[in-house]
């Protein structure tokens, strides 16, 4: 089934930089910021260390990172330009702060995975990539971020960047294409020189590259709108009881969240998940509490014709013409990005987070395990952190899920240690 999403390339673009450990990726974010001006003196200022600019600073905020010299956490910065406005996310490249990656991931649109040429064997054109670029990228293509750009950065750092660049490249449009993976350009640059970021380099084909620079192409890039194609899903996120605008409630309660997919109008049927009642919609109330229909990824209070068992956690589900709506399942078949530090194993129970919704999950069965040098699926009878791979759960109570693949909201969940509280796992509906 389409989902029906639409595409601009006016709106604000929300991307991440990802990679290895020191590929520059806190660097070229701080070239991103400074050619474009986003950047004021007294903070420029502040980032000196012996005398020199030290780009990476503008992101690494926490006091841990500027001691060690990594990122950590994920760190958003804002800028814009006369083309479009960006919230982009500087990701950690260790592998164990993956789930900080994933969880940026998660939302954005476009990914700019940076490899760093001093770390390979340039000069060999079959040469191998590193593990954590391909794992990210994977992880990349997992979470359906629509637009992927490769950026070989420190070319600048080698003997011959046009050779470096021709087989750098070519090694990361076969891994892609073996991996499924829509490339939208592979670009070179030099993040701490500012080559081919927001200008072009000094010399011209620098590196036998005539392509647009990376700012041009991140502004072109599209975002992907909600999914309204798909049938109403409401998570119901607050209730109010009884709420002083009942001139617009008529007295009942008011359920409010954000629209995850479809649209909500006066006069629809809709089924309450899990516990299978059915209502019709008599008011929809925007974020301003004016009344008329709203679109998936905006907030709205829905107030039904009749008092139903409605809490937080619980969905509101299209009813179609035949009576039948999304259909929920106490089984689930589904792809995980491990990222606890304890091995998965079967027969362990954890929380699982859908929507707004907590239940039990007890993992069933590690069908297979990804491998990221081969990207061959092997049987597996557990996970180690950061591994991905496929797992059934069993649920304490049923979810309404579709695949991730038609949707990203429906389709994703997070499983979360009981005893620790500590996100453990990323699952992505099959």
């Amino acid at each position: 089934m389409s989902t029906a999403t639409t595409q601009d390339t006016h709106a604000a673009l929300r991307l991440i930089t990802c990679g290895s450990v020191d590929d520059g990726k806190s660097t070229l974010i701080g070239r991103l910021l400074v050619d474009s001006k986003a950047v004021l003196q007294d903070h420029l200022a502040g980032v000196q260390r012996q005398g020199q600019t030290d780009l990476a600073l503008l992101t690494d905020g926490l006091s841990a990172e500027r001691e060690q010299g990594i990122t950590i956490d994920v760190a958003y910065r804002y800028f814009s330009t006369e083309a479009r406005k960006f919230i982009i996310g500087d990701a950690p490249g260790h592998e164990q702060y993956t789930r900080n990656m994933v969880t940026a991931a998660s939302s954005a649109d476009a990914a700019v995975v940076l490899v760093d040429a001093t770390k390979l064997d340039w000069r060999n054109p079959a040469l191998s990539l590193l593990p954590q670029t391909r794992r990210h990228s994977l992880l990349v293509k997992l979470l359906r971020v629509p637009s992927v750009v490769f950026a070989v950065n420190k070319l600048d750092a080698v003997d011959d960047g046009a050779t470096a660049f021709a087989h750098i490249g070519s090694a990361l449009k076969a891994f892609a294409q073996q991996a499924g993976i829509a490339v939208t350009a592979v670009v070179p640059v030099s993040a701490l020189k500012g080559w081919n970021v927001v200008d072009a380099a000094e010399q011209d084909g620098w590196c036998g590259y005539h392509g647009p620079t990376l700012l041009e192409i991140l502004e072109h890039l599209p975002v992907t709108g909600p999914e309204t194609g798909l049938p109403l899903a409401f998570p119901v996120q607050w209730v109010e009881k009884f709420s002083s605008s009942s001139d617009t409630s008529q007295g009942r309660r008011v359920f409010w969240g954000r629209v995850a997919a479809g649209q909500v109008r006066p006069g629809q049927t809709v089924r309450v998940a899990p516990n299978g009642q059915t209502a019709v919609v008599a008011q929809v109330l925007n974020h301003v509490r004016q009344a008329g229909e709203v679109s998936a990824g905006h907030s709205a209070g829905i107030v039904l014709d009749r008092e139903l068992d409605v809490s937080r956690g619980d969905w509101l589900l299209a009813v179609d013409a035949a009576g039948a709506s999304l259909e929920a399942s106490r089984e689930i078949s589904a792809t995980v990005a491990w990222l606890d530090d304890e091995t998965l194993v079967p027969g362990r129970v954890y929380w699982a987070l859908h929507g707004h919704r907590w239940v039990k999950a007890k993992v069933k069965r590690i069908v297979h395990q990804l491998d990221i040098h081969t990207l061959a699926e092997h049987d597996a009878g557990e996970l180690p952190p950061n591994a991905i791979g496929h797992v059934e759960l069993a649920l304490q109570e049923p979810l309404a899920t579709r695949s991730f693949a038609e949707s990203r909201s429906l389709g994703a969940l997070v499983l979360v240690d009981t005893a620790s509280h500590r996100t453990a796992g990323a699952v992505l509906v099959r």
